[in-house]
This record gives C-alpha cells, structure tokens and sequence, in this order.
C-alpha cells in the first residue's frame, strides 16, 4: 500500500519563505496528489533509478517494469512467451518483476501467474524505497511553480529456474518443494483418519454379531 503523502511528501516552493508555504492559497501535498489544487497543474514526474537489489545476476535475465496503468495480458504474454521452452527454442532461465507505488499489487500478481503457469521456480523477493520528484506549475502565474518530493515502496520479485541461495532473505522455494516436504505427513494423518473412520464403522457391525 503506498504510504500517505503526508508523511512522506516535502513541499518546496521557490522564492518563498516557510511562512507563506503554509499560507492557505498554497496547495498541501494532499491537494496536490489528489489533483485538487486550484490554479495549479503537475508539469513534470521524475522518478529515481533504483539499483537492482539482485547483485551478480548473470547476462540474458529478462526484466519487466510493471507500471500502474499496465495490462497484466500484455505483461505475461510477453513474459511467458520468452520464458518457456518452443520446440527446439529454450525459453530464459530468469525474470524479474519490479513496480512501485500502485503497481506493487500488480507486480505480485503477475510474478503469482508465471508461478502456476512455469513450475519449479524459486523465488526471491526484495522491498525497497525510491525517491519521486513532481513539479507543479502555477496557470495564473506561469513564474510559481512548486516542487514535491516523496517516497514510494518498491518490489521486486525474481523468478529462477535454477536454485537460488536458500539462506538469503526473502528466498522463496517452489511449491512442489514444499508438497515433497510435508506429502510424507499429510500422508501418514490421512492414513490414520482412515484406520479410523473404518474401525468406526466396523464397531457397530460388531456389536450387532455379539446381539
């Protein structure tokens, strides 16, 4: 969930002092993002590049940028196209899924689809913060323009065919790994509720033989 403005948004407004920042003709950081500011127009969005938070990634790892507004279709029709294996053509070995902001629940619910769709991958997934510039411009007065600074949480979700470091954090194993695991136990209870069920109904049998 994206953090609230309030919090995390910085107003700047140049050649003005602190006190006129906080005058009523000028717009809070909450007008701003929720576009209600009168008089005033966003001009400019500049994010901050990120480094990727998978150092020592071999060369040919395929890296989708999942946007807001982006068609998760598109995004994993293109994505799966290059990852699994035509024929005589190998599909890739990796990809990795980053959004931020809006786009996080949608980065998670495309890496989620490849999951079902390509068994076997390990997953490792990291958070960070990234810093976000908007510039807005008074109509009335095309010299007034205001700067706002923010932060927005980011993701990103690597996805391998090949084993990934179990001991780095946020190392996610795939889900037929944990069925191998855990199909020994679920096994021997279903064994065991089965004795049981059969013993309960051989008991009334019994008695009836015994009347």
């Amino acid at each position: 969930m994206e953090p609230s403005v309030d919090g995390d948004a910085r107003l700047c407004v140049p050649g003005q002092t602190a006190h006129a920042q906080s005058s009523s003709t000028s717009p809070t950081p909450r007008e701003l993002k929720r576009g209600h500011a009168v008089g005033f127009k966003k001009v400019c969005r500049i994010e901050e590049e990120s480094l990727c938070p998978f150092p020592g990634l071999p060369a040919g790892v395929l890296e989708m940028k999942v946007k807001e507004g982006s068609k998760i279709r598109n995004l994993m029709g293109f994505a799966m196209a290059r990852m699994q294996d035509d024929g005589g053509k190998v599909g890739l070995r990796r990809v990795v899924f980053t959004g931020s902001g809006r786009a996080v629940t949608k980065t998670i619910t495309c890496a989620e689809i490849m999951k079902r769709k390509i068994c076997g991958l390990h997953q490792m997934t990291k958070l960070q913060y990234k810093s976000l510039r908007e510039v807005w411009e008074s109509q009335e007065d095309g010299d007034s323009e205001m700067t706002v600074h923010r932060t927005l949480p980011s993701i990103s979700i690597l996805l391998s065919k090949d084993l990934l470091d179990p001991l780095e954090p946020g190392y996610q194993p795939p889900e037929n790994v944990w069925e191998q695991r855990n199909g020994g136990e679920v096994s021997h209870v279903m064994e065991n509720r089965s004795t049981d069920s059969s013993d309960s109904l051989m008991e009334p049998q019994a008695k009836r033989c015994c009347l």
